[in-house]
């Protein structure tokens, strides 16, 4: 009988843990939609920032530039760091547990040391200064412990008898990997990807030191701010409040974006293999 009671408030707990969870996130997002909608206007979506139109523009462009750039260089390193932890080093090797240490630790680093270190490395002492390529800099090195703990754990959860047939059947062991492992491994992967993708669009302090938040289209070598620093850069002032949420608003959409479009990537990849 007392087993029974504790079911009942075991399920009882798992339920109202799930709906806080979706009460938490449709209530944040429902608020920032309400509050948003209404100041979305073609004004906020021009070319060229200025202190009447506010434009969010460049700030959308220079995120997206930021995404892409700061993924082709920690996505490369994070998973072939991860298949040669995962397929070639010892398991038993003192270094291997240094670096997965090290990996975890550097995951649960705030952000605004990144910053700190990105400043005094790129902008100061590599003479980049405030720009767009001190920030990829800086966030590529901020995800890549992400990138590559994420795919380790998603290419061991691969069962053995798949890397078994694979070398039974006579394929190399680079073949293997490439074919059978890496494949089986992307919905993995491509978790780590996603949840790099958020902190990048969600970053905003590394940002402040490394990139700026000059309100312009960024070059290579120009200062430029993304959403989350427009966001907080137009918000601190307190004159477009409204505009703040329109850009908050944005940014969740963009999230969301980039989240099925990870998804459908991962979905095509495990059907095409």
């Amino acid at each position: 009988m007392s087993r029974d009671y504790l079911s009942i408030f075991l399920s009882f707990l798992l339920k109202f843990s799930i709906f806080s969870v979706l009460f938490v996130f449709f209530g944040i997002t429902l608020f920032i939609f309400i509050k948003g909608i209404i100041y979305i206007s073609p004004s906020l979506f021009e070319w060229e920032y200025n202190s009447t139109n506010v434009s969010l523009m460049p700030a959308l462009i220079n995120t997206i530039n930021m995404v892409i750039c700061s993924l082709a260089i920690a996505m490369p390193l994070g998973i072939f760091g991860a298949i040669y932890l995962n397929e070639y080093s010892k398991k038993d090797s003192k270094i291997l547990n240094l670096i997965r240490v090290t990996s975890d630790t550097l995951v649960g680093i705030p952000s605004i040391v990144y910053g700190l270190f990105g400043y005094l490395a790129f902008v100061i002492y590599f003479g980049f200064k405030t720009s767009f390529i001190a920030g990829v800099l800086t966030l590529s090195i901020m995800i890549l412990p992400l990138i590559l703990r994420s795919s380790e754990e998603a290419l061991k959860s691969v069962p053995m008898g798949y890397k078994e047939a694979s070398l039974a059947l006579g394929a190399s062991k680079l073949r293997t990997i490439f074919a059978i492992i890496l494949p089986s491994a992307t919905a993995g992967i491509l978790a780590g990807v996603i949840l790099s993708i958020g902190r990048i669009v969600g970053e905003s302090a590394a940002l402040l030191y490394t990139s700026g938040s000059v309100a312009q289209i960024a070059g290579a070598l120009d200062s430029g701010r993304t959403l989350s620093v427009h966001m907080y850069a137009i918000s601190s002032e307190g004159l477009h409040i409204n505009e703040a949420y329109s850009t908050a608003m944005v940014l969740i959409v963009i999230v969301f974006f980039m989240n099925f479009i990870s998804n459908f990537v991962a979905k095509k990849i495990l059907k095409d293999s």
